[in-house]
């Protein structure tokens, strides 16, 4: 393809609020978005803990109405979609608000799109199928890994197919970003780990993206970075602020860079045993991070290069390959050192949905980018290599 054939977008929030308190501008931002009644969309567990309540007071102090759904599932589902859509519709809402991790985020925009489009959830599987813009969107994170909240990907798992669809559409981006480190303060150690090692997958899948650009790469590589200086001190001490303020950033990065590079084959294979076995996306994620990694490898040696420099390995008078192969190592012990379980075999996932899996990951949006073609088999095989 000549110079000048490709174009590049670029999809960010319009508004992305960081640092500590960062929460607190809630009902600040609910008064420029003009809205009256707000779903509020979040899981049983925060829900429990009073924070969804506590953000229902803030948009009321601002001088609205809000309305709680609790319903956003881990591996949010249609019928979480469809659930939720009907509370906003009976109460007359006109806009949304996300409170938790991805499964939050996702399950709303899902709702989002439904509420103004029509149809099913299931209709918008793929790119841009989506023609009337969500109602207004206020995101507001409280972990460090799925970058949901700031990005225009939304994965929604098919209870009849049991795949995770991946919807892709520029319209699901949310108008504000919320990412308050105080918030993630609560997240015990496993969920650090997991959502973390899902960030830096993130990080990684962009960076060798045969869509990444220099406005990615930038964004991957600070990433990288930030997680491999901090994800350690976040999972030993979820009190250390300083650690959870740089995840943060770093997650957001990440977003930056796979929000506009797009992804690989990890997520595509992760998200079959998701759709299958209802599995932890970041978990998943990391597992199978090194391998697919090592097959890529060959496809562009230097950027591996890159990523272990990122990640604080000595590459010195070492050998292209031999440096590459530093960032593999590097992704592997990380992953060792927060705790990261060693395979899929433990997790429950079964040599004979190999195959089925490998068929529909060849098919996830987030394969189209990869940067090394795989045939079936090669699929099957990661996924082997990965028990």
């Amino acid at each position: 393809m000549a110079l000048g054939e490709q174009v590049y977008g670029y999809y960010i929030p319009t508004v992305n609020l960081m640092g500590v308190g960062a929460a607190k501008e809630v009902g600040n931002q609910i008064k420029v978005l003009g809205g009256k009644k707000a779903l509020i969309v979040t899981d049983a567990v925060l829900n429990k803990l009073g924070m969804a309540e506590q953000i229902k007071a803030q948009v009321e102090e601002a001088g609205a109405k809000a309305v709680i759904f609790d319903g956003a599932e881990p591996n949010p589902t249609d019928i979480n979609v469809h659930e939720g859509l009907k509370v906003f519709q009976d109460n007359n809402c006109d806009m949304i608000i996300s409170l938790g991790g991805g499964s939050s985020h996702d399950c709303a925009k899902g709702i989002g799109i439904v509420a103004t489009n029509g149809g099913s959830i299931r209709d918008y599987e793929g790119v841009d199928k989506s023609s009337k813009a969500m109602p207004p969107f206020i995101a507001i994170n409280t972990t460090a890994g799925t970058a949901s909240e700031m990005t225009r990907f939304c994965i929604i798992t098919d209870t009849d197919r049991h795949v995770k669809m991946a919807i892709v559409d520029w319209r699901v981006t949310p108008n504000v970003a919320i990412n308050d480190p105080l918030l993630m303060v609560g997240m015990p150690p496993a969920l650090t780990a997991a959502t973390g090692m899902d960030a830096l997958t993130h990080a990684v899948e962009a960076y060798v993206s045969t869509a990444a650009t220099p406005v990615t790469d930038s964004a991957a590589l600070m990433a990288i970075k930030l997680i491999s200086d901090n994800l350690r001190n976040a999972v030993a001490n979820g009190q250390n602020m300083e650690a959870r303020d740089k995840m943060a950033y770093a997650e957001f990065l990440a977003g930056m860079a796979f929000n506009n590079a797009s992804l690989g084959y990890v997520h595509a294979m992760a998200h079959q045993l998701g759709g299958f076995y209802n599995l932890p996306h970041g978990v998943c994620n990391a597992i199978l991070l090194p391998h697919v990694e090592s097959f890529n490898l060959i496809s562009n040696p230097q950027r591996f290069v890159d990523i272990a420099v990122a990640m604080g390995e000595n590459v010195e008078g070492l050998s292209v390959r031999e440096a590459a192969d530093k960032a593999i190592s590097a992704i592997r012990q990380l992953s060792v050192d927060v705790g990261i379980p060693t395979g899929l075999a433990g997790l429950g996932v079964k040599e004979e949905d190999l195959e089925i899996m490998a068929q529909n990951a060849m098919k996830d949006a987030c394969s189209f980018t990869n940067p090394r073609t795989a045939t079936l088999q090669e699929i099957i095989e990661i996924y082997r290599k990965a028990l």
